[in-house]
Order: C-alpha cells, then sequence, then structure tokens
C-alpha cells in the first residue's frame, strides 16, 4: 500500500512540474475570479447547457460514444453557500432522452487568500434503463482544497464518497496541479480569456461498475467465471486514469464559453477483451472526447 501511494505521488509531481498545470476539472469560477486580487463575494445566478461527446467517467466508457446534453442551474448565495440542479439528455435516443439528473448543494470558502475549498453533497436520479456507466451512484459527498503557490502553481486535490444502488459505497481521489494563462480584454473592454493545461490523476475504487453489470447488463442472468473473477477485484483502491486537457474559458459580459478537450490514459481497466465485450464496456487504454459549454451569469 505504502509503495502504491508513493509511486503515484512521484507520477504526479512529475506530471505537474513537466506540465506545469492543473486538476481535470474546470472550477465554475470565471476568469476574473481566478485573478489573485479578488473581489468582495456577492450572490449569483448561473444558467447554461454543456454538451459532451462522449460519456467518459473516471476513464471508463461503454462499447458506443453516448453524447450528452447537460442544462443546468445555480444560485449562489454571497457567503458561499450554493444550491444548483441539471439533466442528462441523450440526443441518439429514440426513447428516453431525459436519462437523469442532479441536485446538489454546497459551500466554497476561502481559508486564506491563497488556500480555497468546498464541500457538496449531490443527490443523483436515473432512469431505470440508463445505459451510462455511472448510473448506479445515488448520492455523492465531496470535498476539495486548492492552494496557490505565488501566481505560479496551484496544487489541489478533491476527494469523492459515492454510494451506489446494489453495491458497495466508491472512494475516489483526484490530485494536480494548474497554472492558469489569463489574457484580460482580448478582443473587447469586458472580457477575459483564460487558458489552462491540465493534468489529473484519479485513484479509487470501482463498485459502480459492479452494480451497473449486475443492473444494466446481466440483471438475473448467471455472470460466467471471467465476468465473476472481474468483479471480485472492484472494490480494491487502483489508480484509475491519468487525464491531459487544455480547458479554455472565454467571457464576455455576462455570457460564458468553456470548451474542454481531454485525452485519457486508462489505468487498472479491462485485461480481456472478451470480458469487456460480454459486459458492453470498452477495453481501450487512451480515450480522446471533449466538453463544451455556454452559460448566462448575473
Amino acid at each position: 500500500m505504502h509503495n502504491f501511494l508513493y509511486k503515484n505521488l512521484l507520477v504526479l509531481l512529475f506530471l505537474g512540474i513537466s506540465f506545469n498545470s492543473y486538476c481535470q476539472k474546470v472550477a465554475d469560477s470565471t476568469a476574473t475570479d481566478t485573478v489573485k486580487a479578488k473581489s468582495t463575494k456577492k450572490s449569483s445566478f448561473k444558467i447554461g447547457a454543456d454538451y459532451l461527446n462522449n460519456n467518459v467517467f473516471m476513464g471508463r466508457t461503454g462499447l458506443t460514444t453516448t453524447p450528452l446534453v447537460s442544462p443546468d442551474i445555480k444560485y449562489t448565495f454571497k457567503p458561499g453557500i450554493y444550491i444548483s440542479g441539471g439533466m442528462d439528455i441523450l440526443p441518439d435516443n429514440k426513447k428516453n432522452k431525459v436519462d437523469g439528473g442532479n441536485l446538489t448543494a454546497g459551500y466554497d470558502f476561502d481559508i486564506t487568500d491563497d488556500f480555497s475549498g468546498g464541500i457538496s453533497y449531490s443527490k443523483m436520479f436515473y432512469n431505470p434503463n440508463s445505459t451510462l456507466i455511472g448510473s448506479s451512484i445515488t448520492n455523492t459527498f465531496s470535498a476539495d482544497f486548492d492552494y496557490e503557490i505565488g501566481d505560479i502553481i496551484t496544487p489541489s486535490v478533491s476527494a469523492n464518497y459515492s454510494l451506489n444502488n446494489g453495491a458497495n459505497a466508491d472512494i475516489f481521489i483526484n490530485g494536480g496541479i494548474s497554472h492558469d494563462f489569463i489574457v484580460i480584454k482580448p478582443f473587447a473592454n469586458n472580457d477575459d480569456l483564460i487558458i489552462s493545461p491540465t493534468v489529473a490523476i484519479n485513484l479509487g475504487t470501482q463498485n459502480f461498475y459492479d452494480a451497473y453489470i449486475k443492473k444494466k447488463v446481466f440483471k438475473s442472468k448467471k455472470v460466467g467465471a471471467a465476468v465473476a473473477a472481474f468483479e471480485s477485484n472492484l472494490s480494491k483502491f487502483e489508480t484509475l486514469d491519468y487525464e491531459f486537457s487544455v480547458p479554455l474559458e472565454y467571457k464576455i459580459g455576462h455570457l460564458i464559453f468553456e470548451f474542454i478537450p481531454t485525452y485519457a490514459v486508462v489505468q487498472n481497466g479491462f485485461k480481456s477483451a472478451a470480458v469487456a465485450k460480454a459486459v458492453g464496456l470498452s477495453n481501450n487504454n487512451d480515450i480522446v472526447y471533449f466538453e463544451t459549454g455556454l452559460s448566462l451569469k448575473f
């Protein structure tokens, strides 16, 4: 266990120094929010929609590409407390286009000028016939922290505890290092551009797979020996994937545009292509996908 953690910490440090970048998830704040001279907190309202060209969860995805459209709405109170909600829509699905949704409540806070964090709780809702990889997850508790070091890099870490329907809970840890390139007023007097080369490492268990296989694939059918052997290892805490991306955010007035291309290097995935095919999941060792979104923030 110690060698496992030590190895991944060294890999994370190497990746962070090499790419001078940050963790996998782009913060919900605008480019101007990342400037160190932050303004006084105030309440805000945000509404928008994201498009994901392929449903990828911790480097795991299905045999076929599954695009998602996710409209969402969020209100943040002045102290940093927020509530939000969203839906998952499958544009290519002829039936049951609304596949799921979520309600979230959280609190973002500043510990010092350079050290910030957040906690949140999300309740997920999925169509019983959903084929999304993470559709067994019912509740998620999250915490994240980041520390800005001299306007150069920002190490960050987040932890998620997820409850699954029909399987044991999962624990996920994400770590990364960031550096943001900010351009003030690149095209107009009221716009900002932020480009963030990104590197991330995801570690965790894979019990969400167990629930997916039992409830979505085989249901009441008996699984084979190879699939059963695969399921027996899903409670192990392992490296799930490394992710490299270049998030881009452009804000002009109240309008925010985001584009996030990602390259995921899968770790500890399927060792057998036959097992992967049997459960309807991909055994690719690398995945390229992107997410883009448009929103209004007041």
